[in-house]
C-alpha cells in the first residue's frame, strides 16, 4: 500500500517521511490529518488540480481525514507563487461565490461527506495587530528570500511588497491550526508547505510531512495547466469538449497524462506507455487517455459517445472536400507488395522527394492516414483499396 501513496509524489520532506506517519497513525490508531489549501481565485478546478486530488482521494479510502483549507482570508492577500508578480487580492463575494463553486467540484473525486472543509478567515481574522507581529518575528527575511519567486524578483530589481512576504507565514500557520500531519499540493507550493513545517514545530508541534506532486503541464505543451492561461481541460468540460481538448495534448506529453490524469492501473499505463515507444500512432493512444478522462468525470457511455462524436467530427474534417490523385491499388502491389513500410510508400508516391525528407516530413507529423498522424517512417502500413493518404500540405492521394 505504500508503494502505490508513493507513486507520482515527486517531493517528499523528509525523505522518509511517509512510512513514519503511516505507522504513527497504525500505534497511536488516530486517522492523518492530511491537508490541501487552496486560495479560490479562478471558480473552475482542471487536470492540473485533480492530480493533487486524487492522491488525497487515495488517502481517504485508508480512513484519513481530509481537511480541505479554503484560503478566505488569504484570496484577499495576492499570492504570487509561480509568477513574477503579486497575485490580484479577491473581494468576500468573489471569494464566497468561487469557493461555493470549487467545493462542489471536489466531489467529482473525493467524498464530500467524509472531508472536513474550513476557512482561514476564520482563525486569521481573529488575530490582532500584536498576534500578527509575534507571528511573522518567528520567520527571518532570509529564509523567506529562499523562495525562489522572491529571490528572482530581488535579484531582478522587481518589487516586492511587504504583504506577499507575509502570505506563506499565514498559510504555515493554517497547518499550526489544524494540526496537519500532511500538507499537500504542487510543487511549486514547496516553500509555503515547509513554512507549514517549520511554524509547527516553533509551536511545538509534531512538524507536518510535505508530499509536492508533479505540475501538470498544459494544452499548449509548454506552462503549468492554468485557467489564466487558457491551456486547461476543466473538469465540468461538457464530454465532446473534454474528448477533444485531450485529443490535442501535444505528443510529447502522452506519458505524463497517462500517469497524472488517468486511472488506467499501473499495468495498463504501462502497455500504454510500451505501445507509444514501439512506434504505435499516438493518436490511437491519445484517443484512449481522452476516453478514459470523460468516462471518470462523466459516465462510460459519455464516453463512447464523446468518442463516436470525435471520429464523424474531426477525424475526417481534414480529408473533406479534398481533391486526392486516384492511384491504381494493382500498381502499387506490384511495386510494392499488399504492405510496405510508410517511407517506402510516400517515397513511391513522391518520387521528387528524397527518402530523407520524406522521414522528416514524417517525425513533423505531416503525413496522415485518415486523418491519423503517422510518425514512425519504418511503420508497416497494409495497403487496400480505399486507402487516403495526406503527405505534407497539398498531396493528397487514394488507392483505386
Amino acid at each position: 500500500m505504500l508503494t502505490d501513496l508513493e507513486e507520482n509524489i515527486e517531493i517528499m520532506l523528509p525523505k522518509d517521511g511517509l512510512r513514519s506517519k503511516l505507522q504513527q497513525s497504525k500505534e497511536t490508531r488516530r486517522p492523518l490529518i492530511i491537508k490541501l489549501g487552496f486560495d479560490p481565485t479562478a471558480p473552475d478546478l482542471h487536470l492540473g488540480h485533480a492530480v493533487v486530488l486524487k492522491k488525497l482521494k487515495q488517502f481517504q479510502e485508508l480512513g484519513h481525514q481530509i481537511v480541505v483549507l479554503v484560503g478566505s482570508f488569504t484570496a484577499r492577500i495576492g499570492d504570487p507563487t509561480g509568477k513574477n508578480k503579486a497575485r490580484k487580492p479577491l473581494n468576500q463575494e468573489k471569494i464566497a461565490e468561487n469557493a461555493a463553486t470549487y467545493i462542489a467540484q471536489l466531489a467529482k473525486i473525493i467524498d464530500m461527506s467524509k472531508t472536513k472543509v474550513v476557512f482561514n478567515g476564520d482563525w486569521l481574522d481573529q488575530l490582532d495587530f500584536a498576534e500578527v507581529i509575534q507571528l511573522v518575528s518567528k520567520v527571518t527575511v532570509a529564509q523567506l528570500m529562499q523562495r525562489h519567486d522572491f529571490h528572482k524578483r530581488f535579484t531582478d530589481n522587481q518589487p516586492i511588497a511587504m504583504h506577499e512576504l507575509i502570505y506563506p507565514i499565514l498559510q504555515g500557520f493554517d497547518s499550526v491550526h489544524i494540526k496537519s500531519d500532511i500538507e499537500m499540493g504542487g510543487t511549486d507550493q514547496l516553500f509555503n508547505c515547509t513554512m507549514g513545517r517549520q511554524l509547527q514545530e516553533s509551536f511545538n508541534l509534531d512538524p507536518q510531512l510535505v508530499l509536492c506532486m508533479p505540475l501538470l503541464r498544459g494544452l499548449d505543451g509548454k506552462e503549468k495547466m492554468s485557467k489564466s492561461l487558457h491551456n486547461t481541460i476543466g473538469l465540468l468540460d461538457e464530454p465532446n469538449e473534454m474528448f477533444g481538448k485531450a485529443m490535442s495534448i501535444p505528443d510529447s506529453l502522452i506519458p505524463d497524462y497517462i500517469d497524472l490524469t488517468t486511472d488506467f492501473t499501473p499495468t495498463e499505463k504501462k502497455m500504454l506507455k510500451s505501445r507509444l515507444e514501439i512506434g504505435e500512432n499516438p493518436m490511437e493512444v491519445k484517443k484512449l487517455i481522452a476516453h478514459n478522462l470523460v468516462a471518470q468525470y462523466h459516465d462510460p457511455q459519455a464516453a463512447a459517445d464523446a468518442l463516436d462524436f470525435f471520429a464523424k467530427q474531426f477525424q475526417q474534417k481534414s480529408f473533406e472536400d479534398k481533391s486526392f490523385e486516384e492511384v491504381s491499388l494493382q500498381h502499387v502491389h506490384a511495386q510494392l507488395g499488399s504492405v510496405a513500410k510508410l517511407v517506402d510508400l510516400c517515397h513511391f508516391l513522391k518520387k521528387d522527394l528524397s527518402k530523407s525528407a520524406i522521414r522528416r516530413l514524417i517525425a513533423e507529423g505531416a503525413v496522415q492516414i485518415d486523418s491519423n498522424k503517422w510518425l514512425d517512417a519504418d511503420l508497416p502500413v497494409d495497403l487496400e483499396t480505399g486507402f487516403r493518404i495526406k503527405l505534407g500540405k497539398r498531396s493528397f492521394f487514394r488507392f483505386v
